[in-house]
């Protein structure tokens, strides 16, 4: 009878608990694809500005549903230099306050209609053509998995009443005294390493504190090592990564450790006063069908969440200054270049897709302005007298730079496809693999401009004044076309194939008019063969320039 008793309570909490896990999963998942563009518009709002730093912090994680993925996610712009310490600071801060609005989800009786809620918006999701409507659902499915799997770790905690021995064992932590309450944080703080969302071990507090197993105030100090243990993920996450990137982290270690230490100092007057806050006996019982229950202290613990990190981010705030200051010297810089890749791009912000494919764009706009500089140069290097060598070097190493932020990206976006994404995302996606692709070899064909120059000049020899002006020429000509067409890419302008349609066909007929014009004098022999050679492969080098750019033009018109 114990054994079986054992069993179902093992079961029944590790199927609610993964129920639970799955339906935040997807709640976040959900939210993130349909509020996508607000959150690129929310981490864009971030500034030094502490209270407005804070702000955003609360509203994207209450947007992803969790504070470790929004922490992570910070760090990882940190460490791609995209946001500064202390703008980062303040996001984590809000992170802590927004990650609060899972226990007042919870709060909310309705359990029993988590099948429903979860079959319904399974059928809409199953059966639903567009993209927004199925995420919509998907965010739906979650509440429903994560209310139902409530209700499973509700009933799964009901038979630890039925088993005297380890209930026993549970009334061993208490928190009546301060050892007491330091023992139940550090349980707290364990469970959410072990489990690795706060959320979850949140749900399962709140099961053993609904169904009697645990008191209120056990609850409270439990709550309170949860948010130490959320710490873990940014710290892990910080493993290698740059000295901003790990000041960013440890701030949040630091910041939660500090808070629960000086709460537990006053712990007692705290749960009175989050009792007094709502008016009511929290360890009131309530009998139905012979089973007695505590359903005040579900409201009563997601209070004790939400008011400590309110206070806790409210005492920090104003010395945000001073934080960094102290980060600064306990985790000092590194003589040494610490960024191995040439791009802004961290794996770390593959946990939000729409923010994702946003730092990827950026890095395209760094390629097209890379080849605006190259064609740029090309342009002095082929009219000089006496040759810049030191441009030629900039203009070779720049070719080589865009050919690994090309591989970086790829590296990035193919990840990001590898997960689950809105359709959108995806499709954005492989129009930017392409577009990197279409850069990189519009790259490729400027270095070969530059080194036919360059042969040249070595073997002794120029092109003539005629090419060279029909060169400069169509290298100005090809500047402002590619610069028309970086202008769309940046502004996203769909009508950029039409805008350059023109220009495009301008080009094309100036490579043909100067190759026939160049045909027609070699009939007079004053020409030497390798000139001739140089040049007709610089007019093929500028049509396919043309080609690439046209492409580019033509995949920017594509876009969603």
């Amino acid at each position: 009878m114990q054994l079986s008793l054992f069993m179902n309570l093992v079961f029944e909490l590790l199927g609610g608990l993964g129920i639970f896990l799955l339906g935040m999963k997807n709640m976040s998942e959900g939210m993130q694809a349909v509020a996508g563009n607000s959150l690129r518009r929310m981490i864009s709002l971030v500034t030094t500005h502490r209270l407005l730093a804070t702000t955003v912090g609360v509203i994207v994680t209450c947007v992803v549903q969790s504070s470790s993925i929004t922490t992570v996610m910070v760090v990882g712009f940190v460490n791609s230099g995209v946001m500064q310490l202390s703008q980062a600071i303040g996001v984590i801060m809000g992170a802590n306050i927004g990650t609060t609005i899972t226990g007042w989800i919870l709060v909310l009786k309705v359990g029993k209609y988590g099948l429903p809620i979860l079959g319904l918006s399974a059928f809409l999701y199953l059966f639903s053509k567009g993209d927004r409507r199925r995420y919509w659902a998907m965010f739906f499915m979650g509440v429903g998995m994560v209310f139902f799997g409530l209700e499973l770790m509700k009933d799964a905690c009901a038979f630890i009443k039925e088993l005297p021995e380890f209930e026993k064992w549970f009334q061993r932590f208490d928190a009546e005294t301060y050892m007491g309450v330091l023992k139940c944080a550090l349980v707290g703080c364990v469970m959410t390493f072990l489990v690795q969302s706060s959320s979850a071990t949140l749900g399962i507090t709140i099961s053993l504190a609904y169904q009697g197993v645990i008191s209120y105030e056990t609850a409270a100090a439990l709550v309170l090592g949860e948010n130490i243990g959320t710490t873990i993920t940014a710290y892990l996450a910080s493993i290698g990564a740059t000295t901003n990137a790990r000041r960013a982290a440890y701030f949040h270690v630091i910041f939660n450790l500090a808070g629960v230490f000086w709460i537990t100092l006053i712990f007692q007057w705290y749960i009175e006063m989050i009792q007094w806050i709502l008016d009511g006996n929290v360890a009131e019982a309530v009998v139905s069908d012979g089973v007695t229950t505590f359903p005040k202290t579900t409201a009563a613990i997601a209070a004790t969440h939400s008011v400590f990190n309110v206070i806790n981010t409210l005492l920090f705030l104003p010395f945000l200054p001073y934080f960094v200051g102290l980060l600064q010297r306990l985790v000092p810089a590194k003589e040494f270049k610490e960024k191995p890749r040439l791009t802004d791009l961290d794996i770390r912000i593959l946990e939000t897709p729409a923010l994702a494919i946003d730092q990827s764009h950026k890095e395209l706009e760094r390629m097209a302005d890379g080849c605006q500089k190259m064609v740029d140069w090309l342009g002095e290097l082929l009219q000089q007298e006496k040759r810049d060598e030191e441009m030629g070097d900039r203009l070779r190493h720049r070719e080589r730079v865009l050919d690994t932020i090309q591989d970086e990206v790829s590296v990035f976006i193919t990840g990001l496809l590898a997960g689950n994404v809105p359709h959108s995302v995806a499709d954005e996606a492989r129009r930017q693999l392409r577009i990197a692709d279409e850069y990189e070899s519009v790259s490729d064909y400027l270095a070969d401009l530059e080194k036919f120059d360059r042969k040249l000049r070595k073997d002794g020899f120029r092109f003539t004044e005629n090419q060279l002006q029909g060169l400069a020429e169509l290298n100005l000509k090809t500047s402002e076309y590619i610069a028309t067409i970086n202008d769309g890419l940046r502004l996203q302008n769909r009508s950029i194939q039409l805008k350059t349609k023109e220009a495009s066909k301008k080009i094309r007929a100036d490579i043909k008019a100067l190759r026939k014009q160049h045909l027609d004098r070699l009939s007079s022999g004053e020409i030497p063969p390798l000139v001739s050679v140089a040049y007709l492969a610089a007019l093929n080098a500028y049509s396919r320039v043309r080609d690439h750019a046209s492409d580019i033009a033509e995949i920017i018109s594509l876009g969603g």
